[in-house]
């Protein structure tokens, strides 16, 4: 049978909920060549990740950014 997992902290992680016996010998073999850590654990910024939705709003007023609080929550416009 063959399980997939991933390191973690340097320690082999079992996708999903497996349970094997203690002391079971195991054979490890690499699916891939390892990433660079930095960029694995790097979290995407706020803009990258919303960066396939800029420019898909449609409908609009054309002062929606300025006055986002009034369509939103009926406060005062800035004109």
């Amino acid at each position: 049978m063959t399980y997939l997992g991933h390191v973690q902290n340097g320690v082999v992680v079992l996708d999903g909920a497996v349970s094997l016996p203690e002391g079971l010998r195991v054979n490890v073999e690499p699916l891939e060549e390892p990433c660079d850590t930095a960029e694995a654990d790097r979290i995407p910024s706020l803009y990258e990740r919303l960066k396939p939705l800029i420019g898909t709003a449609e409908g609009l007023p054309p002062d929606a950014s300025v006055n986002l609080d009034h369509y939103l929550y009926g406060l005062p416009k800035r004109e």
